[in-house]
């Protein structure tokens, strides 16, 4: 009896897993070793493996396996990162946060659509669609770059708040040119600035309602019957903020990230943990947040297509080189210069200028474009493939030397 090609698909996947999870450990242990992140060791690991090179990992970008994990995965990296975030310095820098994941992601896009168009010749709507593409910062990236590198509370916090909140910017200001692109549409600023309202006040919303709901459930001193049950209420939620929210037409990343916010500020909502209760929940959403990782960047080194990116290696390296060193700085200090209340120095400034990690999410979107038949689609995926390299093998490795430098590191 011959076997389904469902079974067997099945065990490939099973396969494909357990390569994951055993080069992954291992990569986790070189990067501890080499004092790097582990999602540059990871990338590099996937390339590796993918079908580019030794062909052991090879799960399709547009397979529901590979969206399944890049959705659940960048959402519970994202919950993570809102647990680890304080309200009381979220306070301090709130303005800044607002300006730079809204009106930051608009000047980020416009000077990098601009250095497109120069630098691969292509028209000026393919260009800007590559510039909306890139403008978001990638939260799976840079949530676990600061968990392993103590940055001062505030500036890491910062970042952190930043590639959150500005998915949903990038990904409207993505549509949009998209429309415009496919002739379906025109620009509206009104319309775009509406929509990310909406998108961010529902994600909010929907977050911060399950985020409490979830904190009462686990830690009330009366009612916290699921307190051993934590971890699989983290799960549950996670899943449940993202879904509700994205029913909604609202973003759920937003919803994700106020979700871990809730949870990770129970003392701040007049709730109190027994000690031992929280040392099991922080240790099962680090070992879950440590697979994710693994399976989201080894998968996105797997599956970067050197051909692709050969055939517009020099146009993108310098548009990524422009979206790095001048689109980045004049964005930071255009939004956070003006912001009076958290006084930035100018070092800080320096800082966010550089952690600027390009990952999952504008990978996710580039490959959307692609499935769309977009214009330009293969040039955009080409140059974001590029962008992720460079950014994560140049940024991500010199973060904590940085730091260094600039006294930013936070003591231990």
């Amino acid at each position: 009896m011959e076997p389904s090609a469902s079974l067997e698909l099945a065990k490939h996947i099973l396969l494909m897993f357990g390569v994951i999870l055993a080069v992954g450990t291992f990569s986790g242990l070189i990067a501890r070793l080499a004092r790097v992140p582990d999602v540059v060791v990871f990338l590099l690991v996937g390339m590796l493996f993918g079908p580019g090179v030794l062909g052991l990992v090879n799960i399709k970008a547009d397979s529901a396996i590979n969206q399944l994990i890049l959705i659940f995965g960048s959402s519970y990296i994202l919950f993570d990162g809102g647990a680890s975030i304080r309200l009381k310095v979220l306070k301090e820098v709130w303005i800044t946060v607002v300006v730079i994941a809204t009106i930051g992601v608009l000047i980020t896009g416009a000077i990098t659509g601009v250095a497109a168009y120069y630098f691969l010749g292509v028209p000026v709507i393919v260009a800007l669609l590559l510039g909306a593409v890139l403008a978001s910062t990638d939260p799976a990236t840079l949530v676990p770059i600061f968990k392993q590198i103590r940055i001062k509370e505030r500036v890491a916090q910062t970042v952190m708040s930043e590639s959150a909140f500005n998915d949903a910017m990038g990904a409207i200001l993505t549509f949009t040119m998209l429309g415009v692109a496919m002739g379906a549409g025109e620009f509206s600023a009104g319309d775009a600035a509406a929509d990310l309202l909406k998108q961010s006040l529902l994600g909010i919303l929907i977050g911060g309602i399950l985020g409490y709901m979830a904190a009462f459930l686990i830690a009330h001193e009366k009612f916290g019957f699921l307190a051993e049950y934590a971890p699989v209420v983290t799960l549950m939620a996670v899943i449940g903020a993202y879904m509700g929210a994205d029913g909604m037409h609202a973003s759920g990343f937003m919803a994700v990230f106020v979700f871990g916010i809730m949870l990770g500020n129970q003392e701040s909502l007049g709730f109190k943990r027994v000690h031992h209760d929280e040392a099991i929940l922080e240790d099962f959403i680090m070992t879950t947040a440590l697979i994710m990782r693994m399976f989201i960047f080894i998968l996105l080194g797997a599956q970067v297509d050197f051909g692709l990116m050969n055939q517009y290696l020099l146009g993108g390296a310098a548009v990524v080189a422009v979206f790095m060193l001048i689109a980045r700085p004049a964005t930071v200090f255009l939004c956070a210069l003006p912001d009076r209340r958290a006084k930035w120095s100018f070092k800080e400034m320096l800082f966010m200028c550089w952690t600027r990690e390009t990952g999952v999410i504008p990978g996710a979107l580039a490959g959307m474009l692609v499935g769309m038949n977009a214009p330009g689609a293969q040039i955009i995926a080409s140059v974001t493939f590029i962008a992720i390299l460079m950014t994560i093998l140049i940024q991500a490795t010199t973060t904590k030397w940085l730091a260094k430098k600039l006294d930013l590191l936070a003591e231990e």
